[in-house]
């Protein structure tokens, strides 16, 4: 809840498998960092909070920019799933 009202992420876990977390991110407005930024940030969040994921060595982030396409916050809240803006991954220590 703390990054979707303070940092402006949204995030959402799509699977875990093979010690690979793949992750849904949504970049809002708020955000005023780069998307690389973002990726690592909810990334290690994830990684990092939740005790299932403490043998990952990696995650996918499939990123979806709101920030720069207005349009899609209003395709997600419709239920329509907008197409990814990047993809970034990250390698955990």
């Amino acid at each position: 809840m703390y990054f979707r009202v303070g940092k402006g992420l949204s995030s959402k876990l799509l699977r875990y498998e093979h010690g690979i977390v793949y992750i849904e991110l949504e970049v809002r407005s708020k955000w005023k960092r780069s998307i690389d930024a973002a990726a690592w940030m909810i990334a290690n969040s994830w990684k990092n909070e939740n005790p299932e994921f403490e043998d990952a060595v990696a995650s996918k982030v499939y990123v979806i920019d709101s920030r720069s396409f207005d349009y899609k916050r209003t395709l997600m809240h419709l239920g329509v799933k907008p197409g990814y803006d990047a993809y970034k991954g990250v390698f955990f220590k």
